[in-house]
């Protein structure tokens, strides 16, 4: 098979190359995929580059996410079948065999059944962001019903996903953006109301369009941190998933309204945090409520160039055409 892969840590255009690979067969536990699209996030240029501290274990084919069809199974796989389209997610978390090659081996877990009417953009979007955006909401979309969300940064990947799939629990959804543009994005991802955060009265026009707002999903922790106090109802919980470096808390503010601030990596989330974050995302995208972002496409040869669009933070999803559907 054709893989991408890199056998040290370094720039995209000094480690990646492009080999031929002997097609693994899958063990116990485990599920080979034809990869039709990988989807790139910005973990997997950051892993590659070195920012994680992973060193290969003599060689790693990247991409945690990806979208396909069955090819093999191995014992004690019953919930799946060759032939069976599917997404996949942390394909490359632990795992030597992600989806940026004709083939992906990775635990069974890991791969969800796509339903016909889904496309392999839209799977190769899911995994990393909107399993993000489904914990950060609170990994149960009966509880969101009837609440009002806040969500940062609404034409980023997660908060594409997280204005999706809170709209398909039955929340109000107020998202914030940087420009008209972005603007446009986050209203055809279903946000009932579009706020510039540039804007001097931002909080004001949040307040207004449905009170106080429940939950917060939250890219800019740092920056942000004074809107959301700004706008959260008593017990409301913010939920970040991008936060870094040093933040100052003004615990008094957080304890006089029991409010609750959440961090979310998906690498650690618990077995049953993660499936409860899959059977929301399958659900919504059973029901036709999830979208797929804004397209880049290159093909597998143009990995390197492809990781490098990522780091540029583009909006969108960059994705790799690696087989036919």
């Amino acid at each position: 098979m054709r893989a991408a892969l890199y056998r040290r840590n370094g720039r995209a255009s000094d480690v990646l190359e492009i080999v031929d690979l002997e097609v693994p067969d899958p063990g116990p536990g485990e599920v080979r995929v034809r990869i039709v699209t990988s989807g790139i996030n910005p973990t997997d240029w950051k892993t590659r580059d070195g920012h994680a501290g992973r060193v290969p274990d003599g060689f790693q084919v990247p991409h945690h996410d990806g979208s396909g069809v069955v090819d093999a199974i191995g014992p004690g796989v019953d919930h799946l079948a060759p032939g069976q389209r599917v997404w996949l997610y942390l394909s490359a978390f632990g795992n030597r065999y992600g989806t940026a090659a004709e083939h992906a081996l990775v635990p069974a877990e890991r791969v969800v059944p796509l339903p016909d009417d889904a496309s392999h953009e839209l799977g190769a979007c899911l995994g990393v962001p909107a399993l993000t955006a489904a914990h950060c909401l609170g990994g149960d979309p009966n509880d969101l019903s009837g609440t009002t969300v806040l969500v940062a940064g609404g034409a980023g990947a997660v908060g594409h996903f997280a204005i999706e799939l809170a709209k398909h629990a039955g929340a109000y959804v107020v998202a914030t953006v940087s420009s008209a543009a972005k603007r446009d994005l986050a209203i055809a991802a279903g946000a009932d109301t579009v706020v510039l955060y540039t804007d001097p009265d931002a909080v004001e026009q949040i307040l207004a369009a449905n009170g106080p707002v429940d939950r917060v999903v939250e890219v800019a922790l740092a920056d942000n941190l004074a809107l959301d106090l700004a706008v959260v109802a008593p017990g409301a919980t913010i939920a970040t998933y991008a936060a870094a470096g040093e933040l100052a808390i003004p615990a008094s503010d957080f304890m006089v309204n029991n409010l609750s601030l959440t961090f979310t990596l998906l690498y650690g989330l618990t077995p049953e945090q993660m499936a409860a974050a899959v059977r929301w995302t399958s659900e919504a995208v059973a029901a036709g409520s999830l979208t797929a972002l804004p397209i880049h496409p290159y093909a597998l040869e143009q990995i390197a160039a492809a990781q490098d669009r990522v780091a540029e933070n583009p909006v969108g999803k960059v994705l790799l055409q690696v087989g036919a559907p």
